[in-house]
């Protein structure tokens, strides 16, 4: 039986614009007609990043779907889909009121097992995190339940958090719905928890989850809306303020960068490069840090968007300790640099480093949209890599 993965990109790509002509899915991607010929005859290596995601947005497919990624990496191991159906069933549950403990538990507890959640987050194990988040969504919902009324506040925020955690570890395993789902419970919380720091990680959150669902001015948009909130003054000098506005407005500029806005995109890193130069050194803020090491990182993948791969591997060489980065961070840094390489025509390079992180890393690996992007720009340089990679991630680029 063929699966998804066997077709070539050109293939998945002529399925996926059923109904539409090639000319009707060119003027929806922004693209000409003769860029939407070559994406159907291609293996994928003639598919610029770019293009790709503009066929992602009109398509309205992630670009992992049109890589053939789906299938391995949308919660194949029974421990995701265990995993995805206790979040999910917690997650409505608790929504409605259901299955809630009379008994709450102590608010250090919870804090410190929400923390350990956040930990594997960072750390890029999505399958773990989301199993942590479900039963700390259950006890911030009791605790709130239980909380006196100069105590509510905090607990709204406890499980504003809990539930962006669980939107979060959903959209990493395809859950989309649910993830839609979680992120606007968190939403209704943080407003509850009285907190515009927490409410614009939500609305950030939720503005990534825009991105990954290929609605492009949405995710602008929701960008918009969480770094304009909590914009800092001239002399603000509130170390976690800069961190959080700094990391709102240049998760902006990579949403820019994805969709075709090069100007806007460069604004807004600009911005960022201000904000972590005025703070001089990472810091963290709501378990995500910002500073000059993380603004760097992040314009080397919006560089590479843009077409800018030079000037992309220029900042990565520039790069010093890592240590500020969460290792989910690093493992991008690595994928952004690949693609760099490959988009230089440096194709062994691009597959070594892609190698080394996913042999590292396989289970964030599998997560992730890139690998199969750059695997198939790179992977006429190396056979045996691409194999290797391929049994990785469980995908092949060898197609019937």
């Amino acid at each position: 039986m063929t699966q998804w993965s066997d077709y070539s990109t050109g293939q998945r790509i002529k399925m996926l614009r059923a109904g539409m002509t090639q000319e009707q899915l060119a003027d929806a991607a922004g693209v000409s007609p003769a860029t939407v010929r070559k994406a159907e005859r291609s293996q994928g290596g003639g598919i610029g990043l770019p293009s790709l995601l503009k066929l992602s947005a009109a398509l309205h497919a992630d670009v992992s779907v049109i890589l053939g990624q789906q299938a391995p990496r949308r919660s194949a191991l029974i421990g995701d889909r265990a995993m995805l159906r206790e979040l999910s069933r917690t997650v409505h549950d608790t929504a409605a009121g259901v299955g809630i403990p009379g008994e709450p538990p102590r608010t250090a507890e919870l804090a410190s097992e929400l923390a350990t959640a956040w930990a594997d987050y960072r750390a890029g194990d999505y399958t773990r995190a989301g199993t942590l988040a479900a039963p700390a969504v259950v006890q911030a919902a009791a605790l709130l339940n239980a909380a006196a009324e100069d105590r509510r506040c905090a607990a709204h925020g406890l499980l504003a958090d809990a539930y962006r955690l669980s939107a979060y570890a959903a959209q990493f395993h395809g859950a989309r719905d649910l993830a839609y789902a979680a992120i606007g419970h968190a939403r209704h919380h943080a407003e509850r928890a009285g907190d515009p720091l927490r409410t614009a990680m939500v609305d950030c959150g939720r503005s990534w989850i825009y991105l990954r669902d290929a609605r492009l001015d949405q995710a602008a948009g929701t960008a918009a809306l969480a770094y304009e909130s909590i914009e800092p003054r001239y002399a603000d000098h509130d170390m976690e303020q800069l961190a959080a506005y700094g990391w709102h407005v240049t998760f902006a500029a990579v949403v820019a960068s994805r969709s075709g806005h090069s100007d806007r995109a460069r604004d807004l890193l600009s911005q960022g490069r201000a904000v972590a130069a005025r703070m001089g050194r990472d810091v963290m803020i709501n378990g995500t840090s910002y500073g000059p090491t993380t603004v760097t990182a992040q314009a080397i993948g919006i560089h590479t968007v843009l077409g800018e791969p030079g000037k992309a591997l220029t900042l990565a060489r520039s790069l010093g300790d890592l240590t500020p980065l969460a290792q989910a961070g690093r493992n991008r840094l690595a994928l952004d640099i690949a693609l760099a390489q490959a988009d230089t025509r440096q194709h062994d390079a691009a597959l070594d480093t892609l190698l080394d992180v996913c042999s590292h890393h396989p289970d964030w690996a599998r997560h992730q949209a890139l690998p199969g992007a750059i695997m198939q720009r790179s992977g006429h340089a190396s056979t045996t890599r691409v194999r290797r990679l391929g049994g990785i991630l469980g995908i092949s680029l060898f197609t019937r």
